[in-house]
């Protein structure tokens, strides 16, 4: 296939990598000068340092050029940035299926990908969502991993399941595309919570209750919220909360890390450099699980340290305090 990738952050870089192996690639970013870098030296040095770019992928900042002749189009801007993408798309090339592989909600709405594409997007248009448990450094170093591609659409995921699948990129379809949207962006939150816990040297059992208390949260919302509760279980819930809790590669862990040390948030997403989606999306979290009437106490004592509200030391009380209940 022909496959045109929208931005080239971290993940749309990685993608470009994997996918170019059995494809023909394009990539596309808006800013000239880091395009024209990345095509000069053949490598992302801001995003993966160290990392060959293939030959085979070309570059271009020429959004309507990207989009000629392309079979397929994954959108792998962040969520802050997905309505403007999806707009622009809409006008060159609706009739080009597209699938998007962003995480989180949109600040200003509160949506979620989904649904910020049936606003923008025709509704002719084949689409759907890629998401699962991947660090970016580890997909373009050709390290396997297995993700789920939704689409409303059962056959169309399907079919891009299969023609995106490769000995090293390994693909499942699902027509869960809230549950899978809602697992992606939730496990960012308790990710924060899991590196706050890791920060304080709180221990195994701390982090591995707050993963399994973290699931369930994620799974309460996720239900009410019209996710099926097989998806929570599966790749784009619990495998990308235990990869994103865990693993020294997640940025989310990262900030909760910084967050233990006392660090302002507004210093910490400096010095990180990448997008840190949890950050942005504890409040939305917040907001809608208690507009919905669900429990989310883990979600809250992320939001409430990122607030400053509650030092970090002190979360440990906050949550161990609250009243016994039934599991």
């Amino acid at each position: 296939m022909n496959i045109t990738i929208l931005g080239t952050g971290a993940w749309g870089t990685a993608l470009a990598i994997a996918l170019s192996r059995h494809h023909n690639v394009q990539l596309w970013g808006r800013d000239a000068q880091q395009v024209g870098t990345i095509a000069a030296t053949r490598e992302n040095s801001r995003y993966l340092p160290g990392i060959p770019l293939p030959s085979s992928i070309t570059l271009t900042d020429d959004l309507a050029a990207a989009l000629q002749n392309t079979d397929l189009v994954l959108s792998v801007v962040p969520t802050a940035a997905l309505r403007e993408t999806l707009r622009a798309f809409a006008k060159l090339a609706s009739q080009v299926p597209i699938i998007w592989a962003c995480k989180g909600f949109e600040k200003s709405s509160g949506k979620l990908a989904h649904q910020i594409a049936m606003e923008e997007l025709d509704s002719n248009t084949q689409c759907g969502v890629l998401s699962g448990p991947s660090f970016a450094l580890e997909v373009a170093a050709g390290k396997p991993a297995a993700l789920t591609l939704a689409a409303h659409d059962k056959l169309f995921a399907l079919d891009m399941a299969r023609k995106l699948h490769s000995n090293r990129l390994r693909l499942y379809s699902s027509t869960d595309v809230a549950g899978v949207e809602l697992g992606g962006a939730l496990k960012n939150v308790i990710a924060i919570a899991a590196g706050i816990s890791d920060g304080l040297g709180l221990g195994n059992n701390a982090r591995a209750a707050l993963i399994t208390r973290g699931l369930a949260e994620t799974t309460r919302l996720g239900l009410r919220l019209g996710g099926q509760s097989e998806t929570f279980m599966g790749l784009t819930g619990v495998g990308d909360l235990i990869l994103t809790t865990t693993g020294d590669l997640s940025r989310n862990r990262r900030v909760g890390m910084a967050l233990a040390q006392g660090q302002s948030i507004a210093d910490i997403l400096q010095n990180l450099g990448h997008v840190a989606e949890g950050v942005h999306t504890a409040p939305e979290v917040s907001r809608i699980a208690a507009a919905a009437g669900v429990e989310m106490p883990i979600t809250e004592a992320v939001c409430a340290v990122i607030d400053g509200k509650l030092a970090a030391k002190d979360v440990v009380d906050y949550l161990m305090k609250r009243e016994p209940k039934a599991e």
